[in-house]
């Protein structure tokens, strides 16, 4: 488990009277991706980008196998005790160095504390920690908040690939781990 003291609301400077909010701990664990709070959190994702980009939200073939360790590991935050985001890696290409970034997710009402960002790094110490030396992720263009977190945390724009790397609006990001 992996616990992150987020940033409090309100980024700005300290000062007298300054009202910081609530600070939680963002508890990260590896979970099943199959297991019913991981897979609560993957509804709630591809709910929302139904939303963005109409039908399903993803029809990216994913097997729950992809995300076991060695070849892979899915993680859920938690918030308060609360299941709020997710994300994942799995084997990406032949070579066994790459990972790729699947099913990132943080619930609306958790957004803005950090937990994303905890999320992101949790991911990529696991990709790293079993042997990746690189991570890539697709995504689409109606997703502004999380190409701003990708490009901020080193992520650059690499040729498409994946189920739509043909679609307009698809994005593909890597970085070095």
């Amino acid at each position: 488990m992996i616990c992150v003291r987020p940033r409090p609301p309100g980024r700005g400077g300290v000062g007298p009277g300054r009202n910081l909010g609530t600070v939680s701990e963002i508890e990260i664990r590896e979970r099943r991706f199959d297991a019913p709070e991981s897979q609560a959190l993957i509804r709630a994702a591809l709910a929302d980008l139904g939303q963005r980009y109409g039908g399903s939200g993803d029809e990216t073939p994913v097997d729950a196998a992809e995300f076991a360790p060695p070849a892979g590991a899915f993680l859920v935050a938690y918030l308060d005790g609360r299941p709020v985001g997710c994300g994942g890696w799995r084997s990406h290409g032949e070579d066994g160095d790459t990972a790729e970034l699947k099913r990132m997710y943080t619930a609306p009402a958790a957004r803005g504390r950090g937990v994303a960002r905890s999320v992101l790094a949790a991911v990529e110490r696991s990709a790293r920690d079993h042997g990746r030396k690189r991570i890539v992720l697709e995504c689409g263009d109606r997703q502004p908040e999380a190409i701003a977190m990708y490009t901020s945390a080193g992520y650059e724009p690499i040729p498409n690939f994946g189920f739509y790397k043909d679609e307009p609006g698809c994005l593909s990001f890597g970085r070095t781990l």
